[in-house]
């Protein structure tokens, strides 16, 4: 049943692409490859609970947001349109993974449990090709941490004081 969902939405998305012209090719190229990276996800037993998930009080976003066998996993999909010298995962710098490590922290934060989940961070490679029907998919999983060795749980709650005390 999957195989027909994935149908509907590739064919919608080629419509949508003629259709609306207001949306620039690159940012076109980049939700073609964020549903094939769901697609992708989804069979391989990820539960998808978020997409484009954004904080209030956070710069950025994550792109997907999943259970991988209890994992809590926040992806992060770069899309290339063809294959080229650098591969896409490439463009996930030190600034985009500050981001995107803050953002999460948000959302664990605002889960209801007593401890926070387990967590990774992921990072999925899409190359488009010249077969968009057979786009080129890479999954690299635990990409990336949480960051210094000094990082502890109860920072998940809330991000460290901005007065007094300890800088980690």
């Amino acid at each position: 049943m999957i195989w027909f969902t994935r149908l509907i939405a590739r064919s919608l998305g080629r419509a949508s692409q003629y259709l609306r012209k207001s949306l620039s090719p690159h940012l076109a190229t980049a939700r073609w490859g964020e549903m094939e990276a769901y697609f992708y996800l989804r069979s391989l037993g990820y539960r998808i609970v978020a997409k484009n998930f954004r904080s209030a009080r956070e710069h950025g976003e994550i792109d997907i947001i999943g259970w991988d066998d209890g994992i809590l996993c926040f992806v992060e999909v770069k899309t290339h349109s063809q294959v080229g010298l650098v591969p896409p995962e490439i463009a996930v710098d030190a600034a985009k993974k500050s981001h995107i490590r803050s953002v999460a922290r948000r959302y664990v934060g605002h889960l209801r449990a007593d401890r926070p989940p387990a967590c990774r961070f992921d990072v999925v490679s899409v190359v488009l090709g010249d077969d968009p029907g057979k786009p080129m998919i890479r999954l690299h999983k635990g990409a990336f941490a949480w960051g210094t060795p000094r990082f502890r749980e109860h920072e998940l709650a809330a991000p460290p004081s901005r007065g007094r005390g300890r800088k980690y």
